[in-house]
């Protein structure tokens, strides 16, 4: 087996340890329910909410299991329905050194479900969470099957994506210039 395959099934295999709820249609009121609290969903409609839903799945982890792991190849995003997860990233020393942490509304993981790059940090719940999961293909699927859907869903990823980018450019030219 390929290394590029490995790390697409090590990928799905963090999946494969966590519980399993179910299809994403059983959770669509409390998505629809994030609405005003996600920067993902504002201009999604309760029908937009609901198809999407159908193309998601949903898990649950407890404490201290991960979700994502840093380094693997992935194909899918995750959308926070409940609990709390913590992004952590390995340092110079390879020791995992915490970020961030993600609550309900947040996504996580759209970088390497849209570019097929490896994962950029590690992410493990740092208490019960339960979160939907949107793979590559099942986008595809959406774009095909629901075009104004797809398209809403994709500039919301890109204006998110744009706007932690420009968040990091501006905390990394503070340290910069506190390094002056």
């Amino acid at each position: 087996m390929a290394q590029d395959d490995l790390s697409a099934v090590t990928d799905q295999s963090n999946l494969a340890k966590l519980e399993r709820v179910g299809g994403g249609i059983a959770i669509a009121g409390e998505i629809f329910g994030l609405v005003g609290k996600s920067q993902f969903f504002t201009e999604f409609s309760q029908e937009d909410i609901s198809i999407l839903s159908g193309y998601m799945e949903v898990y649950r982890a407890q404490p201290g299991e991960m979700i994502i792991r840093e380094g693997d190849a992935g194909d899918f995003m995750v959308l926070i329905v409940e609990g709390e997860i913590d992004i952590l990233k390995k340092n110079q020393r390879g020791e995992q050194q915490h970020m961030t942490s993600a609550g309900p509304g947040m996504t996580l993981g759209e970088m390497s479900m849209i570019d097929g790059e490896p994962r950029f940090a590690t992410c493990m719940a740092s208490q019960s969470t339960t979160f939907a999961v949107l793979t590559r293909d099942n986008m595809a699927k959406i774009i095909l099957d629901h075009q104004g859907l797809g398209s809403k869903i994709l500039v919301k990823m890109v204006t998110m994506l744009s706007l932690r980018l420009r968040q990091t450019s501006a905390r990394l030219l503070r340290v910069m210039e506190d390094n002056r």
